[in-house]
């Protein structure tokens, strides 16, 4: 996570999702896999390259906790979300449709088809579904739901509730859900527990892993929508079938998730061992500092510090010192991962790469890590950071191969070194970068007026960078004078956080911060949200640099059709090369670990997932240490 707490770690449409490599080594099972998935058989799960962890039938999975005791409350602020949910407030309660604010989490009170394994980079294993049948083209695939399965008032989930869902999602859904169901042609109701997903043959290969998975493709009552409505109307919360329903909430200050007792898969392997808690709450405070001095008082017992100089000079407050609220080092998941600066290219003024170097140049990241951050940070590069789809150094002899097909075509400067980050003189004001900055602005057109740049029809130059929290006025102020120093007339806009929404969502900046998290195997669906032409002018999706560049939609396909983990990593690394060139983005720093606190009232397993970081499904409520701290 970035140090800028408003985070969207959205492409992976599941719950803290994170990346690995080709060197892991897990016991494995009959696989289910796209190289060779088989075909016309029943599947208990499926992988990205068959590699499946738990046998069918298992009993849970190994990093759940099926004897944590069940009971209390887990309150904190949220520090991403996706779709259209807002970590400030919320007006609506749904959170799978464009417009509108909802709250984080809401994911919480749904099922889907099958669901994510933690510990295994991209397995997903049957949830309301007991098995996943394949036709022989790979086109269509037959899911026989568990019988069991029940909503919220007790109403059976039938077939018919999950191909009205997905013909609702793929109409009336999120853009970042819309898109990957582009190639469903049709959900046929079989039986009353068994439905077919029909696709084109255009999907990509690996496409039914996302599509059968939480968070984003939920199933929802049939009857209830017909009944109440699919929009952002309302404050109506949408009937669910899972571990937690929507309890108390008063919009734009709380909501409360309230376990369900009797919730129908919870003996499942794929379920049981999770949702300790009674009920979760997440607090939403429009400034940091408040919901900073929430946390002190203990109105909220959770937090992720986002901010280094809070995490380095702000924990001096009495209960740490007495050892009731403590601070962690988690390490981080091993996921692809990106925060950074965006250039909208859809302004005529960013549209060369030049000029975005330029922009680049311009931030000193030695200075303000060491005079702003604590030396917490380390600097990004990659659009792919800290996984093996990172590009290091020269090209690889595979890698070669697969970029010389694009000589002439991708920018001159993927086919050499790695594009790094510039490294400043850490002065917080590097003449040579500034002098270098201003010679690019000079090529690309752009000549000085008054001391503001104008180009060759007289335009003004000018760069506002979008932000909705106090902090960046603070940590970007030196940035944005090197801006101004070159002959930009940059300014840092503050803005409300629903106002910070829709300009977002709108594509209505010049520049704004975004951290990402891939999937922990990227699929095409999040690549073609970030970096693909077809996204480039969809409002509401992830491609907010406009990025609409043949060679990356070309390098985006070949990976979707990748047959092995390798083929896979080389073809991210070319496309790793081609967007550092292109300068889309201007990556800027990452930690290793998440900075947690809390008051010491949890439990948590010893043992940690490497591809995901669920707090409110794995922690639980520990009584005797609340007793201990007079929170019980």
């Amino acid at each position: 996570m970035s140090e800028h707490a408003v985070c969207t770690s959205g492409l992976s449409r599941r719950r803290f999702l994170a990346a690995t490599g080709a060197t892991l080594a897990l016991p494995l099972f009959p696989g289910a896999g796209f190289a060779d998935i088989a075909t016309g058989v029943p599947l208990h799960g499926l992988s990205a390259f068959g590699d499946l962890k738990y046998a069918e039938g298992f009993d849970h999975f190994d990093y759940a906790s099926p004897d944590a005791p069940k009971g209390g409350t887990f309150t904190f602020q949220p520090g991403y979300w996706y779709f259209n949910q807002n970590v400030l407030t919320f007006n609506t309660l749904n959170a799978f449709v464009r417009t509108g604010d909802s709250p984080p989490r809401m994911e919480l009170c749904f099922d889907s088809l099958m669901t994510r394994a933690y510990d295994e980079p991209d397995a997903i294993y049957g949830l309301l579904a007991s098995s996943v049948t394949a036709s022989e083209d790979r086109n269509s695939f037959t899911f026989e739901l568990r019988p069991e399965a029940r909503f919220h008032d007790g109403s059976p989930l039938t077939a018919e509730d999950v191909a009205f869902s997905y013909m609702l999602l793929k109409e009336k859904g999120h853009p970042q859900i819309q898109l990957p169901l582009s190639e469903l042609e049709e959900a046929v109701v079989e039986a009353p527990h068994r439905v077919r997903l029909v696709f084109s043959g255009r999907q990509a290969p690996r496409n039914i892993l996302t599509v059968a998975s939480n968070p984003g493709y939920p199933v929802f009552s049939k009857t209830f929508i017909e009944e109440n409505g699919f929009d952002s109307s309302r404050l109506v919360p949408l009937l669910g079938s899972g571990p937690y329903k929507v309890g108390r909430f008063s919009a734009g200050r709380y909501i409360e998730y309230e376990r369900v007792e009797d919730y129908w898969a919870r003996d499942l392997g794929p379920a049981k061992g999770f949702n300790h808690f009674d009920r979760i709450r997440v607090d939403f405070y429009r400034d940091r500092n408040a919901g900073f001095e929430a946390f002190k008082k203990g109105d909220t017992s959770w937090r992720e510090e986002f901010t280094s100089r809070t995490w380095a000079t702000g924990y001096d407050f009495p209960a740490v010192k007495d050892g009731r609220v403590v601070q962690v080092e988690i390490p981080s998941e091993k996921r692809p991962s990106l925060y950074g600066l965006v250039l909208n290219q859809r302004r005529e003024q960013f549209r060369d790469v030049r000029v975005r170097e330029a922009v680049s140049l311009c931030f000193d990241f030695e200075w303000t890590n060491r005079n702003l951050f604590y030396g917490l940070y380390e600097r990004s590069h990659s659009f792919f950071e800290r996984s093996p789809y990172m590009a290091e150094g020269l090209p690889s002899a595979e890698e070669q191969a697969l970029l010389d097909r694009f000589r002439g075509q991708a920018p001159e400067a993927a086919f050499g070194e790695a594009v790094m980050q510039p490294v400043s003189d850490g002065s917080g004001r590097d003449r040579v970068k500034l002098r270098e900055a201003r010679r690019l602005l000079t090529e690309a057109g752009w000549a000085p007026r008054d001391g503001v740049l104008h180009n060759e029809r007289g335009t003004r130059f000018t760069l506002e960078y979008l932000v909705s929290d106090e902090i960046f006025l603070r940590t970007d102020a030196s940035f944005t004078e090197n801006l101004r120093a070159i002959g930009i007339d940059a300014s840092i806009r503050l803005v409300d956080a629903s106002q910070y929404q829709s300009r977002q969502s709108g594509f209505d900046f010049d520049m704004i911060s975004v951290s990402i998290a891939l999937d922990p195997t990227p699929d095409v669906d999040g690549l073609e949200q970030l970096f693909h032409s077809r996204t480039a002018r969809v409002e509401g999706s992830y491609n907010f640099a406009g990025t609409a560049d043949p060679v990356v939609d070309e390098l985006i396909g070949i990976a979707g059709k990748a047959t092995t983990r390798e083929a896979l990593t080389v073809t991210l690394k070319v496309l790793d090369r081609v967007l550092r060139a292109r300068r889309d983005w201007i990556p800027n720093w990452h930690s290793a670990n998440h900075r947690v606190a809390h008051w010491d009232m949890f439990g948590r397993s010893d043992t940690k997932p490497d591809y995901f970081f669920p707090v409110e499904s794995l922690w639980w409520y520990d009584e005797e240490k609340a007793k201990a701290i007079g929170k019980a």
